[in-house]
């Protein structure tokens, strides 16, 4: 047991895109198409889908935690809750328990964008198949997508413009708030302050400062591109009301 739980794990490092991670990605597919059918199925059914989905949702990013803290790494410059992957973890988990709309816009919006960036681009290191933060990576950010498009397809949630504007103007809050708080806890939550140690997209881009207009360019983006069926499908309903 200590093996899959090991802070040096000696087992086979994690490879970009390699078996392991294909298959990985293939589940959470393999997941959201499962899913699908609960659509028709009654709202007591969908009720314990949800609470299933946020229990195993925040089981993992506590379980994150745990080993984190038992094996000696955790630091307030680190783990602390403030990363976007972590509070739209909890979050979604909120949003699927009391199917709260203005939340779902967030967890739409930001918590597929960035799972997704951070499914094809995980910063696990050593720690490939079968490790424990193998399982619990794709867990909490399979489910973090899984979730988002889970309450969109089956329970029927749906941003608007109201939304983008939301979603907009609060998260470049939030990185402006964040890169204040790195400057007093000397962390990088967000990588605003500086690119992450790991290979990541970000070394695609410009050196710091400028890279942060770059992120906001491709987070505009993201959110208009996932808002983008709905916009078209507003479009078709109001020229067939015409």
């Amino acid at each position: 047991m200590a093996y899959f739980f090991a802070r040096n794990f000696e087992g086979p490092a994690f490879v970009l895109f390699g078996p392991a991670h294909l298959a990985a990605l293939g589940a959470i597919v393999l997941l959201n198409l499962g899913l699908i059918r609960f659509k028709s199925s009654s709202e007591d059914t969908r009720r314990k889908v949800r609470w299933t989905l946020a229990i195993t949702l925040w089981a993992a990013e506590i379980s994150w935690n745990l080993w984190v803290y038992l094996t000696g790494q955790w630091t307030v410059q680190w783990m602390l809750p403030l990363n976007l992957c972590t509070v739209l973890i909890w979050l979604t988990g909120f949003t699927l328990i009391f199917k709260n709309k203005v939340i779902y816009e967030f967890c739409y919006f930001l918590g597929i964008g960035a799972a997704i960036q951070y499914l094809a681009t995980p910063d696990l290191g050593i720690y490939g198949f079968p490790h424990f933060r193998f399982f619990q990576t794709f867990t909490s950010h399979g489910l973090l997508l899984t979730c988002a498009i889970y309450m969109t397809v089956v329970e029927g949630f749906r941003p608007n413009w109201k939304s983008v504007l939301r979603v907009v103007v609060m998260a470049n809050l939030y990185m402006l708030a964040m890169y204040f708080v790195n400057l007093g806890l000397h962390s990088d939550y967000l990588d605003i302050n500086a690119k992450p140690g790991t290979p990541s997209i970000l070394d695609l881009l410009p050196p710091w400062p400028y890279y942060i207009l770059f992120m906001e360019l491709i987070g505009i983006a993201t959110v208009l591109v996932l808002y983008a069926p709905f916009f078209i499908k507003d479009r078709k309903a109001s020229r067939q009301a015409a």
